[in-house]
């Protein structure tokens, strides 16, 4: 199985890139995974929200494969502790799926087509954080689910 994760915008902070690179660099211990980074949008004062969402939609759908199980990070989603996230990665891998892509919206979330195309909904807490912070959060995450299917002590109970 492949892990894709698609990201509005760099991350701007060193702190925040050191720790995505820590857990990208023990995720890979697991399985192939990728970063796709969507540019923020250029004169973006000039836009609504609605048609900031709708252009970073285009742009994040233009990743996707038909093939692809797509889950969207959003506050709305399901909330799962870390075993039943670890649980919930395997039963995606014994169902067969191939790629599954995490999408990590931009400042407005995600657009009404992005939404449709969505297979799942994952919420990390009930708080809201800052996208860049998601992504950090949802690596080691990603990572402790693995560990967690593996044994491996990263995670107490």
């Amino acid at each position: 199985m492949e892990i894709k994760i698609i990201v509005v915008g760099k991350t701007n902070s060193n702190y925040l890139k050191e720790g995505e690179q820590n857990y990208d660099d023990r995720i890979r211990h697991y399985l192939s995974h990728s970063e796709v980074i969507i540019p923020e949008l250029k004169n973006a004062r000039n836009l609504s929200s609605e048609q900031i969402k709708n252009r970073e939609g285009e742009l994040i759908l233009k990743q996707v494969l038909k093939s692809h199980y797509v889950v969207l990070l959003d506050e709305n989603g399901q909330n799962l502790t870390s075993i039943e996230m670890s649980n919930w990665i395997q039963k995606r891998m014994n169902a067969g799926q191939k790629c599954i892509v995490f999408v990590v919206g931009g400042a407005y979330g995600f657009s009404k087509d992005v939404y449709t195309r969505s297979d799942y909904k994952l919420s990390l807490s009930k708080m809201t954080f800052s996208h860049q912070m998601v992504r950090l959060f949802f690596k080691e995450q990603l990572y402790r689910a693995f560990t967690i299917l593996k044994g491996e002590p990263y995670h107490h109970n």
